[in-house]
């Protein structure tokens, strides 16, 4: 008894409790309502532009060292004009995008591709739209204490956390190496300082890759969990996408009473009508000049079968009793279809005790 009071209060209070169907799917990506994990995009952005850097250090060392030699070559005795100093900005400019372009392009790449693995091809202008409810300061006032916030929260702590710890630690590491950098050259000072950042770099963009599939993984969950819908929802979905059953029934019934009423109309220009006396009833019409085989424009079986006969008996046209055939021509012919051809042998011989009837000769 409890159960079942706990059930229907389950139903009543519509408990979102079922998966989302797909046509709800589909409206929710429409929104831009997405499972998307703004992290593994940062995160695989920072990862891929250091290992840039590594992949094409030669490429960025040489580009550099040509800029500043040519600065110190040939600017320092320029003609300082007008033209010149545009000149030199437009060479300048073109060789930043060289020496920059490797690692943008890498970025740009890296960036379309994180988000197309989460979300693939989608382009909504929706939630750049104007809505009130944005404004809300109540909504807003929730939504700071939400669970989300307080998720949102707590990444960023342990990132801050993670972050610091690797960087402490690595330094550490290194404090022997640290101290020695007085007495070092420049070039050696350069060389320690560019691998150590590498290095925390490289440690700190893996660690965030990992937090972020962590994320990811619980944005899609979260995701789930919205798109949940009640037993009601779905019924009410249903109804809106198929109709209400109840009016599909009502249009079906009438578009049934409509073809009947068509059919009856058909029954008065039969040649004759093939029963089998009280369950099927068939009326064929045959006109050698514009048919092949004789065609069936009626057929109803006990009620129907019973009014085509008494339409058939107002009008004249005959009826005759033959159990076998009614009973082939009802299940094997649909109304418009011509007779299947090993039954002409058959029908030919009732037209033909039709038209003797009538007096015709065809």
């Amino acid at each position: 008894m409890t159960y079942r009071y706990a059930l229907d209060l389950q139903l009543f209070s519509g408990e979102k409790t079922e998966k989302a169907t797909p046509h709800k799917r589909q409206d929710a990506r429409k929104k831009g309502q997405v499972a998307k994990s703004q992290e593994l995009s940062g995160a695989v952005v920072l990862l891929s532009s250091f290992l840039c850097l590594i992949a094409f250090g030669g490429y960025f060392k040489e580009r550099l060292i040509y800029l500043y030699a040519d600065v110190l070559h040939h600017r320092l005795t320029m003609d300082v004009t007008a033209e010149n100093v545009m000149v030199m900005f437009s060479d300048y400019g073109v060789k930043l995008l060289l020496l920059l372009a490797p690692i943008f392009l890498v970025i740009f790449v890296m960036a379309i591709l994180a988000n197309y693995v989460q979300v693939g091809f989608l382009l909504t202008g929706d939630p750049l739209k104007m809505k009130l409810s944005k404004i809300d300061p109540i909504k807003g006032f929730k939504n700071i204490f939400s669970m989300r916030s307080l998720v949102q929260f707590l990444k960023t702590l342990l990132k801050l956390v993670i972050i610091g710890f690797l960087v402490y630690s690595t330094i550490w590491g290194e404090r022997d190496q640290i101290a020695k950098l007085v007495h070092t050259s420049v070039d050696e000072a350069f060389q320690f300082t560019a691998g150590l950042t590498m290095s925390l770099g490289l440690k700190i963009g893996a660690a965030l890759f990992v937090l972020s599939v962590l994320d990811y993984i619980y944005q899609k969950y979260d995701h789930e969990k919205n798109l949940k819908m009640s037993k009601q929802d779905i019924k009410d979905e249903y109804k809106k996408m198929e109709g209400d059953p109840l009016i599909k029934g009502k249009i079906r019934e009438r578009q049934r009473r409509m073809a009947l009423q068509r059919m009856m109309q058909e029954v008065p220009k039969a040649d004759v009508i093939i029963t089998n006396p009280t369950h099927f009833a068939v009326a064929l019409k045959y006109d050698g000049s514009q048919m092949d085989a004789p065609e069936v424009v009626a057929k109803g079986q006990d009620y129907v079968a019973l009014r085509i006969k008494e339409i058939a008996k107002e009008h004249g046209v005959v009826t005759v009793e033959n159990k076998p055939l009614a009973r082939a021509l009802f299940q094997r012919a649909e109304i418009g279809d011509s007779i299947p051809g090993d039954l002409f042998q058959a029908v030919a011989e009732v037209l033909a005790y039709v038209y003797k009837l009538k007096g015709k000769i065809k």
